[in-house]
């Protein structure tokens, strides 16, 4: 039972980080090139269509875990 509290908190935590840096990419388009110091795409903004993509796909997809997850703690 402790194993499913603690996997309910990793999906939770990993959702709402790849929400938040998918919401990050959105308003702040140039972060990546300047924490990593890299221009993957050559400023056309392709990789950071793709970067929120995947972000989104991750949350959605951890957002449904955790809630399955929940709903075998806490059966109606």
């Amino acid at each position: 039972m402790y194993h499913r509290k603690y996997l309910f908190a990793l999906e939770s935590v990993l959702g709402g980080g790849s929400l938040a840096l998918a919401l990050v990419t959105l308003v702040w388009k140039d972060w990546i090139e300047i924490v990593f110091g890299v221009d993957p795409d050559q400023g056309s903004g392709s990789f950071e269509w793709l970067v929120v993509a995947v972000l989104l796909a991750l949350a959605l997809i951890c957002g449904i875990a955790a809630v399955v997850e929940w709903q075998r703690l806490h059966p109606a």
